[in-house]
């Protein structure tokens, strides 16, 4: 995509202000990934040239995989021959990055291609087979006095890159296996992704998508892309009907969607009891150094702040005219009278603008990611739903979009990039072993630009109808981020708990339990929002589950990206070049300790609590420009 340079402030200032513009969007939903233009595709080719290349990558993977064995023999007798297969380590671990990438990509943009699925299931066999064989080093590590392992690192300099992933090893040692039940271990990688896998498929290719007639006579396919756009019409029946008819059809899978979910649940007890941990939380969160009371805090503090939250949907029942609002509801925008499109392009120059604070090189790597294909743009054909970011180390990141045009799609691009600056930056400035960071800081910098956004957007716009618009959106989002994935942690350590107590999830104490906490925390009982029994099964299609305690960190990142966020705005040049170097820390130090860097400690309960006066003060601002706006007559 090709940044236009003449007149890029007009430009971005006119896509906030003309809101009665026409804008089509272009619609690749329903065609094949080879007829979508280049100009909207990422550019897979800079991982490889061809699926050929890739095979010829693949082959070299294995040629390699098969030498590590050689490699074994006394590599801990010098400081020479451990740097020696830490490199080849690295080398190998480079090589099988791009080639999963690669699989990866192209099998989640065209899910029906069984080629790609072969490709990705053919280099995921290699990755556990070189798993497998460096599996060595763990084992071997521990049984050198530790003062022998130092002093190693202190007489080769080269070992330093991986010093921290040593002391690591060392941190583990009671959670690490003798070598040979390490080897049996690893073998589990082979299918450790089956159930995550098949829940995909069920969920976003063999499962039927229904049709539906709106109340304007027009026939809609139900399919995913379709779903996520008319669950929030602007009719209040046609909501219903949409989320009814999506759920009810849904409900015809979940036995095996809740085989899928168990057996997961128990794939992570049994790696958590196999290592002696005393539960799957704490196996989780062990090798990030994070303590528990982290995560427990989490859910008791959301709980004991849901007032804002409430606030704001009692606010958004009212700029609906809704006698009462239900769960549909929430997916409408409550600024009816706001009907806005962006194109691409808009984004593109909205996001640059927004995110200028964090200076020019900043700003300049945003400009080359839209310039040189680093995102896939629009749905098509087959196409994973959702969005994401991953890097490649020695390429670039790649964004999978699916985008619609709505504003909530500029945030969620602003919110991908931030991965990907992320990523970028800590691959510049961190060497290969500590470049990566944690899951646990992944949502900071994504939701921090999500911040940005919103601020440049409201500085910029003079009319308070187009600012309620903004504000309902982040507030909105604020509340997925923050509210909604503690609701998922929550269910996600209660259906952990349960598999600890020895019992299984079925789909009716699946369905149960999950209807039981929506409920609670949208206060069904206290007429905030009525919540239908549809939404019991949602526990099915929340892909997040899979990955294993990964969705409270959703939470976390918003919660320390609001401080962080506050200082760059707000703050001094230190501030900013702070928050730089946490986005070039990659995973140089456990998580928190990068955060205390960067000046945010989330371990302390203050923090948390000034997010949700955050958000409070968002929710009073709000009601404050729909008073103005009842006293204008616009509303």
């Amino acid at each position: 995509m090709t940044i236009h340079k003449k007149l890029f402030f007009l430009i971005a200032v006119f896509a906030i202000t003309a809101l009665a513009q026409e804008v089509k969007i272009p619609d690749y939903s329903s065609t094949p990934r080879s007829q979508v233009p280049q100009e909207y595709k990422w550019k897979i080719e800079d991982i490889y040239a061809s699926n050929e290349a890739w095979y010829q990558d693949k082959d070299k993977a294995v040629k390699m995989v098969g030498k590590i064995e050689e490699l074994s023999k006394d590599w801990t007798s010098s400081p020479a021959k451990m740097l020696e297969v830490f490199k080849a380590y690295e080398e190998i671990n480079k090589m099988i990055g791009k080639l999963y990438n690669y699989a990866g990509h192209q099998a989640n943009v065209e899910l029906s291609n069984t080629e790609y699925q072969n490709m990705r299931g053919e280099i995921q066999q290699v990755a556990v087979g070189m798993s497998v064989k460096f599996s060595f080093i763990n084992d071997d590590i521990l049984k050198m006095p530790e003062e022998k392992v130092k002093k190693f690192l202190d007489q080769e300099p080269g070992l330093k890159p991986y010093r921290f992933s040593i002391e690591q090893i060392l941190r583990s040692r009671a959670h690490i296996l003798p070598l040979e039940q390490e080897q049996i271990l690893s073998q589990t990688g082979l299918f450790a992704s089956m159930n995550e896998d098949a829940a995909n498929m069920l969920n976003n290719v063999d499962i039927p998508s229904p049709e539906v007639t709106l109340s304007d006579g027009s026939k809609i396919t139900l399919n995913i892309a379709n779903y996520n756009v008319q669950r929030g019409g602007k009719v209040a029946e046609d909501r219903t009907l949409v989320m009814n008819t999506f759920w009810n059809n849904h409900k015809q899978f979940e036995n095996s969607l809740g085989v899928l979910l168990d057996g997961e649940m128990k794939k992570h007890l049994f790696n958590a009891r196999v290592r002696k941990y005393p539960d799957c939380l704490s196996a989780k969160l062990y090798s990030d150094n994070i303590d528990t009371s982290v995560y427990i805090n989490l859910t008791k503090m959301v709980k004991e702040n849901l007032e804002p939250m409430h606030r704001y949907l009692k606010l958004k029942q009212e700029l609906l005219g809704l006698p009462t609002l239900r769960y549909e509801d929430m997916y409408a925008s409550a600024v009816k009278s706001v009907d806005k499109k962006y194109t691409y392009d808009e984004a593109e120059n909205i996001i640059i603008n927004a995110l200028s604070p964090l200076g020019a090189k900043y700003t300049g790597v945003l400009k080359t990611a839209f310039a040189n294909g680093w995102i896939d743009v629009y749905p098509n054909k087959d196409k994973e739903s959702g969005a994401y970011s991953s890097g490649v180390y020695g390429v670039h990141p790649f964004i999978k979009m699916n985008y619609d045009g709505e504003y909530e799609g500029i945030s969620t691009l602003a919110h991908e990039l931030g991965h990907s600056l992320h990523s970028y930056l800590s691959y510049e400035k961190q060497p290969y072993a500590d470049a990566f960071y944690p899951i646990f800081l992944a949502e900071v910098a994504s939701t921090f630009n999500e911040n940005l956004l919103m601020d440049y957007m409201l500085k910029n716009e003079k009319d308070d109808l187009f600012k309620l618009y903004i504000l309902d959106n982040y507030i909105d989002r604020m509340r997925s981020t923050i509210y909604r994935q503690t609701l998922f942690a929550d269910y996600e350590l209660t259906m952990h708990r349960r598999v600890e107590e020895g019992k299984s999830l079925t789909p009716d104490w699946l369905s149960k339990t999950y209807l039981d906490l929506v409920r609670e925390y949208y206060a069904h009982d206290k007429n905030v929002v009525e919540v239908g029994d549809y939404i019991q099964n949602e526990w099915s299609f929340i892909p997040h589950f899979y990955l294993n305690f990964y969705v409270f960190q959703y939470s976390t990142g918003m919660i320390a990206s609001l401080a962080l966020s506050e200082k760059v705005l707000n703050g001094t040049d230190a501030d900013r070049d702070r928050y730089i170097a946490f986005l070039s820390s990659g995973g140089n130090d456990y998580p928190i300790n990068i955060l205390k860097k960067a000046g945010v400690d989330m371990t302390d309960k203050a923090t948390y609590t000034a997010a949700f006066k955050r958000f409070g003060e968002y929710v009073t601002e709000m009601e404050k420009i729909t008073e103005r706006l009842k006293k204008a007559g616009k509303i």
